[in-house]
């Protein structure tokens, strides 16, 4: 069933952003930090890289899934695997600060959706 290969995607999308948040509990919220953070830096990297992947297989399963920004996600995804060299922190610190939190709320709220439709 497409709706069972789309959840499994969206929790894959959901376990990235979850472990993701994790490397970041009682981390400072500074970039001035962050940026010095090879570590973090690779990791962040990884786990966007995976989040892309999943939702690039979602949209080529189905089209019509409403994922907000997923487009973006996927975009940010190919900038760090065939743009690796001009892939800067800042970049990275406004997925972490930013999108990334919009993006779990709206898998969230799809995987919800979806569990009430199966």
């Amino acid at each position: 069933m497409a709706d069972e290969y789309i959840l499994k995607h969206l929790q894959d999308v959901l376990d990235a952003i979850n472990e993701l948040e994790g490397f970041f509990i009682d981390y400072p919220r500074r970039f001035d930090v962050f940026e010095k953070d090879r570590l973090r830096i690779c990791a962040v990297e990884r786990k966007t890289e995976i989040m892309g992947e999943a939702i690039n297989r979602i949209l080529k399963r189905d089209s019509t899934v409403k994922l907000p920004n997923a487009r973006d996600v996927i975009n940010t995804r190919n900038r760090i695997i065939h743009g690796y060299d001009s892939v800067e922190a800042e970049f990275l610190w406004g997925l972490v600060i930013r999108h990334i939190p919009l993006l779990k709320r709206d898998v969230e709220r799809l995987i919800r959706e979806i569990e009430a439709d199966i």
